[in-house]
């Protein structure tokens, strides 16, 4: 690890000397392209410098292996006598078909970024181009990491498949992550170059940054290199100087052959790492996800069937791009003639009404802020309004559920299928029931949920994914009329594996496996495989399941099988099929349950560790045992069993209490455990929210605690499954 020194100004020509050090193969002329950062102690905005322009003319007769993707740079390449191809090898290949059926249609709006962005199809693919070509002039060679630490903007996607194209790798993390993470990810993916979102987010790592990682250069999308304060003789581009180079250089290869026999191509091939993607919140270090061009194109290739996207469809955006289920959706999405919005959650609620989005992709606490958004404009209604609307949501929610029976897609996981006789009394039944109801459903729909329709704008479908959809939310927008559709991925699998699809949108599931893909249900201690409605071990194998963790072998064994057969951790059945009665259409869709590991996911999409907040807690003298809960939830809760006898004195001690008192009343020792919670827990990551007081301990006997003494937590979960929904409801 090589510190970066402090330097003096620096004149134009010692600039020319780090940058031949650099780029010996290459020559240099004067302009104002980019700076070297300085430092003199201090956090200061520096002056702009003179630069120099890379022209690659090679002074000797040196060959370079030139990377390239073949369907995106056939132009260039055509009649070279290189390999051109007629199909997607790799994910930037999109980009060419897309710019020929497109063309001129909007393909992105960013319009909170400075300066806000429109770009066509046509110019997406050559921002791309010239990203790409900008790189290698900058020095960057094949399968070479380069960071890419910022957010969802037009700009992160150029970079993104910019550094695709060039056959590096790219390693995506947010802007929010701490400096320590940034650093251990940098590192240990071997990073040579970092891209960075903005000049705060530089600034606010610099110091550390450049005492602990070597980087080439570094290259900031969005702002001026004037608001830069940083440490370190570090050559810096700007987004315009990367496309400049590339751009030129593009021009001048294009119409000279002898440009290009100083290089030798070399196709990407699909099996080839497009990204590593870190999986967050997971015990010691995070892994990195080695995903490859096959991997990302079958989600491309795969996920119409999902979201039947038309030509000029427009879609919001406003996940973290380096989220495995926000990046595939946007490559997807791109080749369908889609236009997309950058949005934020600050401006998501108008920008809902202002673009009327065909299509949302999101986690569930999207749709939950909707949803208590749209219930508190009911309950603060007259009293006449809320009555009116609560009626027709519960006769529009019982019309629904007679729908999906006569419907054939009501969930259920068991194996006997009913009769003949059975199913038709059944099926009428439910018919005559929702004929009854449906003039009803339409009268609501008129008078209430049109109304609600206007305020959400999403017009064919919201997709959740990265967390379990609430049942109580998916029924509230089935009832008013908001399709939504639950899917199911992790990072390791590109990420999506199964999803509902809109003709067969099963309540409760996460929908029939994505073509190609294929599941199994194991037994957690055996593994031996399960029949279908039986809870196990949920296992994926298919074409885009990772490549491994990087270097990390050990990990990758413990979930990756030689046969291909990807351990998620999670609990869950399918459906068994049914050839006639109410659950005829569900057969082989997935159902989840749970996290078999400690891992707990939070609707927001964060991974936490309980194992750190349980320790700390256990601290108290007031608390005996201690689950922490909150999958699929919005924030964390506990199930605790208190120490009765200490929480008692503490509150004669504290709440004076009458020192007599045998029992404390269910209030106060509620209010004395969240004060020993935050007392203790202040320095965890995340903090808990409701708690569940329990009597009884947690035994062997019980069958809540293993013979070794550690909690069973998916037992005590299971066990106190209605308490905890009832507790999330009473605190929502």
């Amino acid at each position: 690890m090589a510190t970066i020194s402090l330097v003096p100004k620096l004149s134009s020509s010692d600039c020319g000397q780090a940058l031949q050090f650099l780029f010996p193969n290459c020559k240099f002329r004067s302009t104002q392209l980019f700076h070297h950062r300085k430092c003199h102690g201090r956090r200061a905005g520096l002056p702009q410098n003179r630069g120099f322009r890379v022209s690659c003319l090679s002074k000797t007769d040196e060959v370079q292996i030139r990377r390239y993707s073949p369907f995106l740079e056939s132009a260039l390449l055509h009649g070279n006598g290189t390999l051109v191809a007629d199909e997607w090898q790799a994910v930037p290949d999109i980009w060419r078909t897309s710019a020929e059926k497109y063309g001129d249609r909007v393909a992105l709006t960013d319009p909170y970024h400075d300066p806000p962005s429109n770009m066509t199809y046509k110019q997406l693919e050559q921002e791309i181009l010239d990203f790409s070509e900008g790189l290698r002039i900058v020095g960057v060679k094949p399968v070479e990491k380069i960071a890419l630490f910022a957010d969802n903007s037009c700009r992160w996607l150029v970079a993104d498949q910019g550094i695709m194209a060039t056959g590096a790798i790219n390693v995506a993390r947010g802007s929010r992550s701490s400096v320590e993470e940034l650093i251990q990810i940098y590192n240990h993916s071997e990073s040579v170059a970092l891209a960075v979102d903005s000049p705060e987010l530089f600034n606010r790592i610099a110091e550390p940054f450049c005492s602990k990682v070597v980087m080439k250069f570094v290259i900031l999308l969005w702002g001026e290199k004037s608001s830069l304060a940083s440490r370190g003789n570090i050559p810096v581009f700007n987004y315009k100087d990367i496309l400049d180079l590339g751009r030129e250089n593009r021009k001048r290869m294009l119409n000279s052959n002898d440009a290009r026999k100083y290089y030798t191509h070399e196709a990407i091939n699909s099996n080839d790492i497009a990204t590593l993607v870190y999986t967050s919140g997971t015990t010691g270090n995070p892994k990195g996800v080695m995903l490859t061009h096959r991997n990302l194109l079958h989600q491309i290739r795969n996920l119409w069937d999902v979201v039947p996207a038309e030509i000029g469809d427009r879609f919001l955006s406003m996940l973290p791009p380096w989220h495995a289920y926000e990046r595939a959706a946007e490559y997807f999405t791109f080749t369908n003639g889609i236009e997309q919005v950058y949005t934020t959650v600050k401006n998501l609620k108008d920008d809902l009404r202002h673009y009327h989005p065909n299509y949302v992709v999101s986690v569930p606490l999207v749709y939950e802020t909707l949803y208590r958004g749209i219930q508190k404009q009911i309950s603060t209604s007259s009293k006449a309004r809320k009555l009116i609307a609560l009626s027709f949501l519960s006769i529009s929610s019982a019309y629904m559920e007679f729908k999906r029976i006569y419907e054939g897609t009501y969930l259920t996981r068991n194996q006997k299928q009913p009769s003949y006789y059975a199913s038709l009394v059944d099926w009428i039944g439910a018919r005559i029931v929702a004929a009854i109801l449906w003039p009803l459903h339409v009268m609501g729909t008129k008078l209430v949920y049109s109304k609600i329709h206007s305020a959400i704008g999403i017009s064919k479908a919201g997709i959740s994914a990265g967390g379990s959809l609430p049942a109580h939310i998916d029924k509230f927008f089935e009832a008013i009329g908001v399709k939504l559709q639950n899917g199911y991925g992790l990072t390791e699998s590109s990420p999506a594996v199964a999803a509902r699809r809109p003709n067969c949108n099963v309540l409760g599931s996460v929908g029939h496996p994505l073509q190609h893909t294929e599941f199994k249900v194991v037994d957690s201690e055996t593994g031996e495989v399960l029949p279908r409605g039986s809870s196990g071990i949920v296992n994926v194998r298919g074409p885009q399941v990772m490549k491994g963790y990087y270097k990390n072998p050990d990990a990758t064994e413990q979930v990756l099988d030689e046969d291909g057969w990807l351990s998620t951790g999670d609990i869950g059945w399918i459906a068994p099929h049914h050839s006639i009665g109410r659950s005829r259409r569900c057969g082989g869709v997935v159902v989840l349950e749970g996290r078999a590991k400690d891992t707990i996911v939070l609707s927001t999409g964060e991974n936490v560790e309980p194992v750190e907040l349980e320790e700390a807690a256990m601290r108290s003298s007031l608390i005996q045992q201690i689950v922490v809960i909150g999958q699929d939830q919005r924030r964390l809760g506990a199930i605790i069993v208190p120490n009765k006898e200490e929480a008692l004195l503490a509150a004669t001690k504290t709440l004076s209490v009458d020192a007599n008192t045998s029992d404390l009343s269910q209030d106060k020792l509620t209010g004395l455990l969240y004060e020993e919670l935050r007392k203790w827990t202040s320095g965890c990551s995340f903090q808990i929210g409701p708690i569940l007081i329990v009597d009884e301990p947690f035994t062997i006997d019980s069958g809540l605690m293993t013979p070794t003494m550690k909690i069973r937590r998916d037992k005590v979960v299971a066990q106190f499954k209605e308490q905890i929904d009832e507790l999330y409801k009473k605190n929502s």
